[in-house]
């Protein structure tokens, strides 16, 4: 291929296009350091362009790619998205969104000052547990309440003042594996406690746990395997029997419930999951749990118990490494406000979504498909399943109506089609199964039904056949 000189010699200067009218908007919108890096960037895709056979841009259209270059870089890497898998506590995808006074009580926080660690009555210096503990005891009937930045803080806080150098027995078939290839014996040595498995992966019995016991015993501990399920020929020990155990040899039980529901699961066609407050009622002397799968708060990690023991725990030297900030004790308080009005499944999302009505949910899908007919996009609904997800509930499904575009019916590969409705400055996240695009509206806020069908819009439409 012969390369056109007289095309490579047409290209303007960086000076020329820095100094340009058009140069010193950007420089006035994103500093000259990073439009020069933009222009730059710019120009050497323009030259490598011309020794492909193109023609020389003009400066308006380099300046064009060197603003689309910049808003690129200026693009948040942490950003919002829609959530439209089904799937209710996401952890790819944040877990659970935080309700409208939740995230108020966080900016009003966050925007100036606050009594964090100072007691306003008494003008001295005060603790930033204060702001919670007292709500969470109302709530569970715990005698004291201790949070942590996540719950395997907690598990590891909580051993770490209770076991360290000594055993906690815990049957085999609860050491599991969490998110991110995180596993309960790894948190549990780095506590410095040692580790005593009894029982087997399926049937352990209050026995097993007995005959473990020695003079090196510190706790027994119970982890709930939230994020798996163990069916057929199985047994298990309660923690009121562990309880009643371990309280006779004047050891602590502590329980590791891992997703913290502070509802009755089963009203909303669910399997019951273990609530804190049946834990403690049981004897549980230290309950833990996480505040951003079925609580629905921000990411923390929640102590209840006994008032002397998290007196211990919050003595510790790690608790300070642990501790959770202002905006999140804003948005955990707010949360738990919810639970204390009764309010959690109107305002709570991942409890409005879990409560949704089947009817509902096929009337938003219904509604979708029709405005999407209407642009001559051939979507239709189906019948689906959403799932709780984030570890909670493994394999229970809620009934639910799905948006779906099939294969047959675009040009474009559903992959793409994906990828393009990812890769908008509000991304959607879909699923794809058995040749079909599929959008479940349960898990889409009700706000955003307008942008599900913008982006659809904008992506699926040229590529109708």
């Amino acid at each position: 291929m012969t390369i056109d000189q007289n095309q490579l010699r047409l290209l303007p200067s960086i000076d020329e296009l820095l100094q340009s009218t058009g140069g010193s908007g950007l420089i006035a919108h994103y500093s000259r350091s990073m439009t020069l890096r933009a222009i730059r960037a710019a120009l050497a895709q323009a030259r490598q362009d011309i020794l492909d056979g193109s023609t020389c841009p003009s400066s308006e259209q380099l300046l064009v790619a060197a603003e689309q270059i910049l808003q690129q870089v200026m693009r948040p890497h942490l950003q919002s998205v829609i959530n439209a898998t089904g799937v209710i506590i996401n952890t790819n995808l944040g877990r659970s969104p935080l309700s409208r006074e939740a995230l108020m009580a966080v900016q009003e926080v966050a925007g100036g000052y606050s009594n964090l660690e100072y007691d306003v009555e008494t003008g001295r210096r005060g603790s930033r547990h204060t702001h919670v503990a007292a709500l969470l005891c109302e709530l569970t009937g715990a005698e004291a309440a201790l949070v942590t930045n996540n719950n395997a803080a907690a598990v590891l806080l909580a051993l770490s003042t209770l076991a360290m150098g000594r055993e906690v027995i815990i049957s085999r078939g609860q050491l599991v594996e969490i998110g991110g290839g995180f596993r309960v014996p790894d948190i549990m040595r780095q506590s410095g406690c040692q580790l005593v498995e009894v029982g087997t992966t399926n049937r352990t019995r209050i026995g097993d746990y007995e005959a473990a016991l020695s003079e090196r015993t510190a706790l027994l501990l119970t982890v709930h395997p939230s994020n798996f399920l163990i069916s057929g020929f199985t047994e298990s020990t309660s923690t009121a029997a562990l309880a009643e155990l371990a309280h006779r040899h004047n050891l602590p039980v502590m329980d590791d419930l891992g997703s913290g529901c502070l509802l009755d699961s089963s009203q909303y066609g669910l399997t019951h999951e273990p609530m804190p407050q049946e834990s403690l009622a049981a004897g549980a002397d230290v309950v833990c749990f996480s505040g951003d799968k079925l609580l629905g708060g921000p990411q923390v990690g929640i102590l209840l118990g006994k008032a002397e023991i998290l007196a211990r725990i919050a003595k510790h030297p790690l608790m300070r490494a642990m501790r959770i900030d202002k905006m999140t004790l804003a948005a955990l308080e707010a949360t738990l406000r919810h639970y204390q009005r009764d309010e959690a499944t109107s305002h709570i999302p991942i409890w409005r979504m879990i409560a949704a009505r089947p009817e509902s949910v096929a009337a938003r899908a219904s509604r979708w498909a029709a405005k999407l007919r209407a642009q001559g996009i051939a979507a239709r609904t189906q019948r689906g399943e959403s799932t709780v997800g984030g570890g909670s509930l493994p394999g229970e499904m809620l009934p639910t109506t799905l948006l779906a575009i099939d294969a047959a019916l675009v040009s474009q590969s559903l992959d793409e089609i994906a990828k393009q409705l990812r890769l908008r400055s509000i991304p959607i996240i879909t699923r794809i199964l058995r040749d079909t695009l599929l959008l479940d509206p349960r898990t889409v806020l009700e706000e955003q039904d307008k942008e599900v069908i913008l982006g659809l819009t904008e992506v699926v439409e040229n590529t109708v056949k």
